[in-house]
């Protein structure tokens, strides 16, 4: 090979490694943005991706996995999933890495929620498992049982055509199928570290609620807290409803969830009866976040047939869909 080719193999072997390299985009996160939700913003949503993305960013995250503000990431060069959606169209499909792999493809059925923004947060996690409950040598968190409803009731919303933040989030656990859900600690508030203190807990949750509402367009914004109650094991309760004091919006939408409940239980168990109340109460989230809310207490942890509300895949999806059914009635019912 004379000088002349082998300057000329050097200099296009190197534009190609030049351009190899070009093609490592990198990026900064958002405030607020976990893993999931980084990577969704820029087209990629497969396990794929993100596992990639771990592995060319190892040593660039923070202990709990979660991205550091101001930091520069590389992004994945593999392809991204699926096209964005003109402008004025209506998409039909969603993707959810939050949701796992056997959820995370998302078929929006219907529109009627076109135009409805949610905020649903799950109660305790992280440093912080909530109630505990116990059957046999195994423990039963609060926290993993309202983080599975909560994945749940956003699948159903997003098929109704809703746009949905899930603000606690775990990029392990999706939508588990097990009876008895595994405990950890990894869950974050839109990918920052939940702290211990309780005030702190709950006021960086209000701060990440209200910082999306400022930037919401939607008319139609409502925050769902769901919690496990913790009670005397003979207690047995039903599901109960709170909303802030003086919120007509937060009360309309607490009556028409159970309102739906009722209906459910006349249908599925006519002999039985539904007690579940609907009152006001001061709670820290509803006084602090923005939007109309509701505060669903789902069953006693210590009891064991309300156990069975929680423990029951089916009866965990069940929740979440007339959840679901009673925010459709308070949409349709605006005014």
């Amino acid at each position: 090979m004379n000088i002349r080719k082998l300057f000329l193999f050097a200099f296009w072997t190197g534009c190609c490694l030049t351009s190899t390299l070009y093609a490592q985009e990198r990026a900064k996160p958002k405030n607020g943005e976990g893993v999931s939700t980084f990577l969704q913003r820029f087209g990629y949503t497969s396990r794929a991706a993100q596992k990639e993305f771990l592995e060319i960013n190892k040593g660039k995250l923070t202990r709990d996995g979660g991205l550091i503000l101001g930091r520069s990431y590389r992004l994945p060069t593999g392809k991204k999933s699926g096209k964005k959606a003109r402008a004025g169209s209506r998409k039909t499909s969603v993707v959810e890495p939050l949701f796992g792999p056997a959820y995370q493809n998302v078929s929006v059925r219907s529109h009627e929620l076109e135009g409805a923004c949610l905020y649903l947060v799950s109660g305790h996690g992280g440093p912080d498992p909530g109630a505990i409950g116990k059957v046999g040598n195994r423990e039963l968190h609060e926290d993993e049982y309202a983080y599975d409803i909560i994945l749940r009731l956003g699948r159903a919303l997003m098929e109704k055509g809703a746009k949905v933040h899930i603000i606690i989030q775990d990029e392990k656990d999706g939508i588990r199928d097990d009876r008895y859900l595994s405990n950890s600690d990894r869950e974050t508030c839109l990918g920052q570290t939940i702290p211990l203190d309780q005030i702190a807990r709950l006021q960086q949750r209000c701060d990440a609620i209200n910082r999306l509402t400022y930037k919401d367009k939607e008319k139609y914004k409502r925050a769902i807290f769901i919690h496990v109650d913790s009670r005397g094991h003979k207690d047995q309760v039903d599901v109960f409803f709170y909303h802030s004091p003086g919120s007509k919006l937060g009360k309309r939408l607490t009556e028409n969830i159970h309102k739906t409940f009722e209906r459910k239980y006349d249908k599925h168990q006519p002999n039985r009866g539904f007690r579940g109340t609907v009152s006001e109460r001061s709670l820290y989230v509803l006084k602090k976040s923005n939007p109309a809310a509701a505060f669903l207490e789902l069953g006693n942890i210590q009891n064991e047939r309300d156990r069975k509300r929680l423990v029951i895949p089916s009866n965990r999806q069940a929740l979440a869909d007339w959840i679901c059914q009673g925010i459709i009635k308070d949409f349709k019912g605006q005014r």
